[in-house]
């Protein structure tokens, strides 16, 4: 789609039509120029908060479209479920991956049909597949003969996709999801019997490699999974499979063009044979995390030998629950807006081993330790690219410093 349509459609998308949108320049540092300016000229609060680059969720999209043209989308609302975000990505033609009922109401409300939503939770409340069966999500995973019963009693009528363990292979970063989820080979047949004997329509199959996995070949390998248990249900006498949901796991850059690859050879490799099949994804990560910015300031300081210490309203128990996992946040760029006026990026300034602490008083909340940064004091910022996987969606009230303060600027600017 060409930047100035997807940029109007995007303006009319619920949830971000009435809002306030500002065009950036294309120039290198147009997104820090408008943080610096959010930061001058907002006097009543200097709470942390995110900048939203819709056009960058227009690249992505494009990106997909180019790279996945057979693959529809559905974006994992769990990932991060600003408001805006989900109205630009329905709005570009994106369907959504929901697991919970709250999550299903989110999308409804954006005034997405129901049939462009997979409730992709294995393992789901009574109560939320009832609501699911009642506003028309036809389309769910599962795993286990106890899903299938509850699924029988309450939503005969849905169409199913039976999760397979993900691949051993996918070196996730942030969790192998196959310990909790997900069909063992050996289980795949006795589960399509008892789905059969249950009458229930399996369209199809479903696995989802981990989050920010590391190994793009562990795609070819699923999806071999995938086909196995595909010609299972044909020995069965079932009907034809026509559905197969790839997952997700992807990030956005050379990851996803690799992973693009392997994806694509894999499913002309070991489904061919298949024309009417449907691909469908759950990504979370490749729409949400490069779009997010975030800015949070310093509110203290200590000096301890040669390291600085330094405190922020931003934390483990709110944006950075990757830290909690093990993994490193993003490099931060310093604006020193309070003590450094000329010079805010601190371009050419020495650095000084630092450390990163949460505003809470659990000691679990240290952001990063060991890292270079400039001298900054009290009020000056940070600003973290790259926030917007797992971030303010996982945030807590925890001693009282609460998400609900956390605001969103969104900007249009293109990237390339």
């Amino acid at each position: 789609m060409e930047t100035r349509n997807s940029m109007q459609v995007i303006i009319a998308a619920p949830g971000v039509e009435g809002k306030t949108v500002k065009s950036l320049p294309k120039t290198e540092h147009s997104l820090t120029e408008f943080v610096q300016s959010v930061i001058l000229n907002t006097q009543v609060t200097k709470e942390p908060f995110y900048v939203l680059n819709l056009g960058a969720v227009a690249e992505l999209m494009d990106t997909w479209s180019r790279q996945l043209p057979m693959i529809q989308p559905f974006y994992a609302v769990k990932c991060n479920s600003e408001p805006s975000l989900l109205g630009a990505l329905a709005a570009l033609g994106c369907n959504f991956d929901c697991a919970s009922k709250v999550e299903i109401q989110t999308i409804l409300s954006l005034g997405v049909s129901p049939d462009r939503i997979v409730y992709a939770n294995p393992c789901k409340a009574e109560s939320h597949l009832k609501y699911a069966a009642s506003v028309g999500v036809n389309l769910t995973t599962f795993d286990s003969v106890y899903e299938l019963d509850k699924i029988s009693k309450l939503h005969p009528r849905c169409a199913l996709l039976l999760r397979l363990k993900s691949p051993d292979d996918s070196a996730a970063k942030w969790a192998s999801l196959g310990s909790k989820f997900g069909a063992l080979p050996q289980e795949v047949e006795p589960l399509l019997r008892a789905a059969q004997a249950a009458n229930l329509t399996v369209s199809g199959v479903s696995f989802h490699i981990g989050s920010e996995s590391t190994n793009p070949n562990a795609y070819r390998t699923a999806i071999a999974s995938a086909k196995a248990a595909f010609d299972t249900a044909g020995r069965l006498g079932m009907p034809p499979m026509t559905l197969l949901n790839v997952g997700g796991g992807f990030t956005a850059g050379s990851f996803f063009d690799e992973a693009a690859t392997v994806i694509n050879s894999a499913l002309q490799d070991y489904f061919a044979e298949y024309p009417q099949l449907k691909v469908i994804s759950e990504p979370g990560r490749y729409f949400a995390e490069t779009v997010f910015t975030l800015a949070a300031s310093i509110i203290g300081k200590r000096v301890r030998d040669d390291v600085r210490e330094y405190w922020l309203n931003d934390g483990v128990f709110g944006s950075f629950l990757c830290v909690a996992y093990g993994i490193t946040p993003p490099a931060c760029l310093p604006l020193a807006l309070s003590s450094n006026r000329t010079n805010p990026t601190c371009e050419g300034a020495p650095t000084h081993m630092s450390t990163l602490f949460g505003p809470t008083c659990d000691s679990v909340d240290k952001i990063v330790e060991e890292h270079q940064l400039p001298e900054l004091e009290t009020n000056d910022w940070l600003v973290f690219p790259n926030m917007g996987a797992y971030s303010k969606v996982c945030a807590t009230n925890f001693n009282g410093f609460s998400p609900d303060v956390v605001f969103t600027y969104l900007v249009y600017g293109n990237l390339h």
